[in-house]
């Protein structure tokens, strides 16, 4: 397990844009030792088994300065030993790395020339298919895409993967990720469209989930959620979890699978009574092996176990929209409104 020395830093952040809107504060006081990394933000700890996750002495550090609208997406790139993201309604997306930290990584990443959405325009979730290949969610081009372009001569050239339901074009795929089979689910929430539900250009009635099997079928998971956003598979791939983004409903579903298909569904965690006082939605998220959910919410990442038992929060002090882990799991990388942060885990 890797240790960090940091900067310790006191930051005072709000949260902004999709589906949250507000300003970040500037840093404050720095204390200097040997790493450039200012730290923020606490770990709340509401139940000891949290302590077998974070250790207590663990640190919320930021990685980058105030320099992106709306982070989003983060995916690990083993071959690049780097964290991927993207800037949503900057159409770019970013890579930082312990040894070369931050750089532009491809631009645009949302739109391929033709921008067939008129408000924000970026890639959105971020994920590997099971070749090893960037798979984005594209709000511009309204639909999930393969990188036609090696991770080392990375290009704005894009597989159209899934566009349509039955004819009719995608709100803005928001999150996707992929099966140990290849099957792939994703959300389409309204977000990139201007006017969300009211846009004229909105074909499809509502905001679903879907799954595309490895025959090239797309198929309803849910036609339900108001506000579809991220989602992940348990361990052993019975249990699909869904964020709500909806500060009326901001929850997290669970749908329990047989062959692929919804057998039943469940409601893991309701945080809407939290919306009033702390920063952020239902957003991304992300379980370890042993399925534990580390879930972007209200106050930070909300922290589950697979009982739904919440265990404490990473507290960014921001609106915190996804996470991930690096290749061991033994961090977890977040996208917190116009940062890149990480805390170390056990």
């Amino acid at each position: 397990m890797k240790k960090f020395a940091v900067i310790v830093l006191a930051v005072a952040t709000v949260a902004c844009n999709s589906p949250v809107k507000e300003q970040a504060e500037t840093p404050k006081e720095v204390v200097k030792t040997e790493k450039q990394y200012p730290v923020t933000g606490k770990v709340d700890r509401l139940n000891p088994e949290l302590d077998k996750l974070i250790s207590k002495n663990a640190q919320i550090e930021v990685l980058t300065d105030s320099v992106f609208t709306w982070s989003e997406g983060p995916v690990w790139v083993s071959e690049l030993d780097a964290v991927l993201f993207s800037d949503v309604p900057e159409n770019k997306m970013y890579k930082w790395s312990e040894k070369d930290e931050l750089s532009l990584y491809l631009e645009p990443s949302g739109t391929d020339g033709q921008d067939v959405s008129p408000n924000e325009s970026g890639s959105n979730g971020l994920t590997l298919d099971l070749n090893g290949k960037l798979v984005l969610a594209q709000h511009g081009n309204r639909r999930i895409s393969r990188m036609d372009a090696s991770f080392s001569e990375p290009k704005p050239k894009y597989l159209d993967l899934a566009s349509t339901y039955k004819g009719k074009k995608f709100n803005s795929p928001n999150d996707v990720i992929f099966d140990s089979k290849g099957n792939m689910y994703f959300t389409d929430p309204p977000y990139g469209l201007k006017g969300h539900d009211e846009s004229p250009i909105k074909e499809i009635s509502f905001n679903g989930v879907y799954k595309l099997d490895t025959e090239g079928k797309i198929s309803i998971i849910s036609d339900k959620l108001t506000r579809p956003n991220g989602l992940a598979l348990s361990p052993d791939e019975q249990t699909l979890y869904v964020a709500n983004s909806d500060p009326e409903k901001a929850i997290w579903m669970a749908y329990e699978l047989a062959d692929g298909k919804v057998k039943s569904e469940r409601l893991f965690f309701d945080a809407t009574e939290m919306v009033a006082t702390k920063k952020g939605l239902p957003d991304g998220l992300r379980l370890d092996n042993a399925g534990n959910i580390f879930a972007t919410g209200p106050g930070g990442v909300l922290v589950f176990n697979p009982e739904g038992d919440h265990l404490g929060t990473i507290d960014t002090n921001n609106a915190t929209a996804n996470c991930e882990f690096n290749a061991d799991k033994s961090i977890l990388y977040m996208t917190a409104h116009k940062y890149l942060m990480r805390i170390q885990l056990k």
